[in-house]
């Protein structure tokens, strides 16, 4: 498996197909695959082709600016990466996670559910969901929510609705619903006043009403579609994510956990100040992105995958009553061993978690100490400080170093996505081994492709941009560098064979 992805013997003898950028995803990124005579796939690599450098370009800051500064890593998961650098540099002023005031324990819940579900249901409605509601070969006026607001007006408007329902919960914990501030070293610079809380509990029975029917709904499409979507792209691999003590599901902080492809744990409540421990990350000169293993397994065994799919199969239970049941029947999917590996899957466990964020904040609006103001915590002066979070993608770890004058001298960033190289590019070789047509390329050939990497909800450089305004190519160049086919789509959305 690992040589698909690293070197293909005769390089010079293969054909090469470029797919330039992948679209409908946060960020640019590109795919090249390497097929014989006989059209089976060789290799299959999913590039990262912009550098952002932020681990760099941190160093030199005071550790206090890290919270808001990190943020604009992302425009689509900010809040995540604003929990994360806050819950290190807690540490950096000798706060440890249950020294923390209460209410800033659950003011900083209530914002990450708000984060995970407006991002699942921006993730699920306006990008993946034109996919499964209109088939992956359906014609590109389809795959957009603009024609999923047309043909399925219902489904749609409660997209946009459950988004802008957790875009409120973050404006209201943090003033602004991208890029607000809310978490400082120790606490929380607020708290929830009585009328923002009284404000997000008019909606939140519906909220609740909508999610559960989004859980229905990919539910329905999945197991009408068997066993073409526990088929298409799927692996078997090693999950990691967080959760509690008793091994309930766990977003905000809780212990690492690994199972295996069989299901069997390999790590468990693992405190993840010690990751390094635990996991290196691999630099390959075909892209930005590294590729994170299990130091113990190996290079070739130790990938794993992160996000919804790994969250729900690593689990016990989820401590929310509806995302529970459904967490039940997902699991029963899985058969005999109990782990679901289809890559299509992680759609219905992001549903899942989505209705599971929807119960939570309920369950603390109606808390009264979201509305208390505690002063923040302080302790005894640190020099690093580790802060770990399950980000909508998966887990996402901020480790900093800080000198004697506060300033940031080190700095390592493990983003979700990374965390799912390896299973994206695996995903895609896969896909492509079974759906390349041959010399005659098409435009349905395009999205098969990228359908995988959204199952994944890559965000592949941490920015946003603007949907359905990347133009892509797609070329198919023989063994002698001759361009043998050529399809463009234009930022029009306009599919043109130029050669």
């Amino acid at each position: 498996m690992y040589e698909h992805l690293e070197t293909a013997k005769n390089t010079e003898n293969l054909k090469r197909v470029v797919i330039d950028p992948v679209s409908r995803v946060e960020g640019h990124g590109k795919v090249t695959l390497l097929l014989d005579e006989n059209n089976k796939v060789q290799q299959a690599r999913l590039h990262i082709v912009e550098f952002r450098g932020f681990e760099k370009f941190i160093q030199g800051r005071p550790y206090w600016e890290l919270p808001v500064l990190v943020q604009r890593l992302c425009g689509i998961c900010p809040v995540s990466h604003h929990l994360a650098a806050a819950k290190a540099i807690d540490q950096l002023v000798g706060v440890d996670p249950e020294n923390l005031p209460i209410s800033a324990t659950k003011l900083r819940k209530l914002l990450h559910f708000g984060q995970v579900l407006q991002s699942h249901a921006l993730h699920f409605f306006h990008l993946s969901s034109p996919d499964l509601l209109f088939g992956f070969e359906s014609e590109i006026q389809k795959r957009s929510i603009v024609a999923v607001l047309n043909d399925f007006p219902d489904i749609g408007l409660q997209g946009v609705k459950l988004r802008k329902y957790g875009q409120e919960v973050i404006r209201m914990v943090s003033g602004k619903r991208i890029h607000g501030t809310g978490a400082i070293a120790g606490g929380m610079n607020k708290p929830l006043s009585k009328e923002e809380r009284d404000y997000l509990l008019t909606d939140i029975d519906q909220i609740i009403d909508w999610a559960a029917a989004s859980v229905k709904l990919v539910k329905t499409v999945h197991c009408s579609n068997l066993p073409y979507y526990d088929d298409f792209g799927t692996i078997r691999t090693n999950y990691l994510g967080m959760v509690q003590p008793d091994g309930a599901l766990e977003l905000y902080h809780g212990g690492l956990r690994v199972k295996n492809a069989e299901g069997k744990t390999l790590f468990d409540h693992l405190d993840y100040c010690k990751y390094n421990d635990y996991i290196h990350e691999e630099v390959r000169s075909w892209t930005y992105m590294k590729f994170p293993y299990l130091t113990e397994l190996g290079k070739e065994n130790g990938w794993y995958r992160v996000g919804p799919l790994a969250r729900v199969n690593n689990c016990d239970y989820i401590n929310t009553p509806i995302a529970e049941k459904e967490r039940v029947e997902f699991k029963a999917h899985g058969g005999a061993e109990q782990m679901v590996h289809s890559t299509l899957a992680f759609h219905w466990a992001r549903l899942i978690e989505l209705l599971h964020c929807a119960e939570s904040i309920k369950e603390l609006l109606n808390d009264p100490d979201v509305l208390k103001h505690e002063e923040p915590a302080k302790g005894e002066r640190r020099f690093e400080g580790v802060g770990v979070i399950e980000a909508t993608r998966g887990t996402l770890f901020h480790h900093y170093q800080v000198d004697e004058n506060d300033i940031v001298t080190k700095a390592n960033l493990i983003v979700s996505t990374t965390s799912n190289n390896m299973g994206m590019n695996e995903s895609v070789r896969q896909v492509a081994a079974e759906y390349l047509s041959g010399q005659e390329l098409t435009e349905p050939l395009l999205n098969n492709l990228e359908v995988a990497i959204r199952a994944y909800d890559p965000c592949l450089s941490c920015a946003t941009h603007a949907v359905g305004k990347m133009p892509l190519q797609l070329e198919l160049v023989n063994s002698k560098g001759e361009l043998i086919d050529k399809l463009v789509k234009h930022d029009t959305g306009e599919i043109e064979r130029v050669y």
